[in-house]
């Protein structure tokens, strides 16, 4: 049974957080976001998310409270969630993988960090940046296999995919919501 839920995965620096604002906006719903939430667990732990990211590599109860919280999420009704494993967990909902290359997503995650944009992480140079994104990519891409056995940057797993790196926030907005309504009436 479909889900009136549009799950929006992808890539760190993939404009997942951006691309939520703006469906959200457009269809009324509310948001939400699990990279806030992680952030949130990072501040109260008073670490980086570099070091949040360590961290839930060693304690699975890290990703059992994101899980969790998606969930909870799932249960409701007319949202948009940004979150790379919601596809999982929500899959009677609108799963959208947004595809960037690695380079473009550490210079928008670097031009946010040093704009003050992205909190709680660490941003000191463009080079920096770039290895912290491969090295949370592949941390990321190992627990989440080891844990659920999936690989979350695999496009085939949504029912869509979308190169945020090549169209602007309103085509990549209008792709998913032209895409959304097909598959509610489909």
């Amino acid at each position: 049974m479909k889900k009136r839920i549009i799950t929006l995965g992808g890539m760190p620096g993939s404009g997942k957080s951006t691309t939520g604002r703006s469906l959200a906006s457009q269809l009324g719903y509310a948001r939400y976001s699990s990279g806030d939430f992680f952030r949130e667990m990072a501040a109260a732990r008073g670490i980086s998310l570099e070091e949040m990211n360590r961290e839930a590599e060693r304690d699975t109860g890290i990703d059992a409270a994101i899980d969790e919280w998606v969930r909870q999420k799932g249960a409701l009704d007319r949202i948009i969630i940004d979150s790379r494993m919601a596809f999982h967990w929500i899959p009677e909902g609108y799963n959208v993988f947004l595809a960037l290359d690695p380079r473009t997503a550490a210079q928008r995650t670097f031009a946010d960090a040093q704009g003050g944009l992205r909190t709680g992480q660490e941003a000191g140079t463009f080079d920096e940046t770039y290895r912290n994104l491969l090295s949370r990519i592949e941390s990321e891409k190992a627990r989440y296999a080891s844990l659920y056995g999936v690989d979350y940057t695999d496009a085939s797993c949504y029912d869509r995919s979308v190169d945020t790196g090549s169209s602007g926030i309103e085509e990549v907005t209008a792709a998913i919501l032209a895409g959304y309504e097909a598959w509610l009436a489909a």
